[in-house]
């Protein structure tokens, strides 16, 4: 099994005014990503709006990143979004079948009405009888439509599975996340946060990397924290302040936002969303500026890290 660790995008889906996948602006996404510092990508995710897309498009989107990257980085993918267990298998062993590195599970599809570890684990088990024996797999506390956090227990039975590789940890809880990565210790079960208020903090606790949506504004301010913190940590301080502190700005129509950003720097040409049909940019007063000011902030650490260099 790949090690999946690092900064890993939650990857955006562009989509063409018609409302059909952009594929040569993902192509664009997807080298962008690459030439910015990700380690891997998670297709196929919420950021990707994943509950708006059909199997078909799920399966085509994810077979698309894993042929394209071409293993230049390895590719997680999740699409789990059916409520049964029967379409679950469904899904999921289409999505396997796209060659990805790792076959991520929704947390909350586990335990749809919150019913317990005892349902949790009964669904789990059903899934793993059911997908290929050989299939690396992760979990994604996906706040849609629920946040559901795993307990110690269910991590514990991950982690001694031996097929668990890794999880995007939602719990946005520095402590949860320490004593998440003491409880896996040992095991190929990578704990990676996802929230940016904790990132540097996190990863200095033993978070194998992030993957929290501004993956997709700066993934390689991100790659620089996690890789080389170490060699300036007075300046990773206040580098880690600036990730925080823009990353406030999810709260500004992503991840239609993000997409403003990207057309922006040409990588596709549309901003159309699935999630929503509100202009971003009218709605949320500033934020066009606040783009520019994130976008100008990020070029300056960048010159900073290029002088530590």
């Amino acid at each position: 099994m790949k090690t999946i660790e690092g900064i890993i995008p939650v990857m955006l889906t562009p989509f063409t005014e018609k409302n059909e996948i952009d594929y040569k602006g993902l192509e664009n996404l997807i080298d962008w990503y690459i030439d910015n510092g990700a380690d891997a990508l998670f297709a196929v995710c919420q950021s990707s709006e994943m509950l708006f897309l059909s199997l078909e498009e799920r399966v085509s989107l994810s077979q698309f990143v894993v042929d394209y990257t071409a293993g230049r980085i390895p590719v997680i993918s999740s699409g789990h979004i059916s409520p049964t267990i029967e379409d679950q298998i469904i899904e999921l062993n289409a999505m396997a079948k796209t060659g990805v590195d790792a076959l991520v599970l929704v947390s909350n599809r586990l335990d749809p009405h919150n019913e317990g570890t005892a349902v949790f684990l009964r669904h789990l088990n059903t899934l793993m009888e059911a997908l290929p024996a050989d299939m690396p797999l992760g979990l994604y506390e996906c706040p849609a439509p629920y946040r559901r956090l795993l307990t110690d227990e269910e991590i514990q039975f991950c982690a001694h599975s031996g097929r668990f590789v890794v999880l995007k940890d939602v719990s946005c809880d520095l402590e949860t996340v320490t004593r998440r990565v003491q409880l896996v210790e040992g095991s190929p079960f990578s704990i990676i946060n996802a929230n940016a208020a904790i990132a540097y903090e996190a990863m200095q606790k033993g978070s194998k990397g992030f993957s929290g949506v501004f993956t997709n504004f700066h993934p390689d301010l991100y790659n620089w924290l996690y890789h080389h913190a170490s060699e300036a940590p007075e300046y990773a301080q206040q580098l880690s302040w600036f990730l925080s502190l823009s990353a406030v700005t999810e709260t500004l129509g992503y991840p239609k936002n993000a997409k403003v950003f990207h057309q922006r720097l040409g990588t596709f040409k549309s901003t159309h969303s699935r999630v929503t049909d509100e202009d971003v940019l009218e709605k949320f007063w500033g934020l066009s500026v606040i783009l520019e000011q994130i976008a100008a902030s990020a070029q300056w650490h960048r010159q900073q890290i290029k002088r530590l260099d």
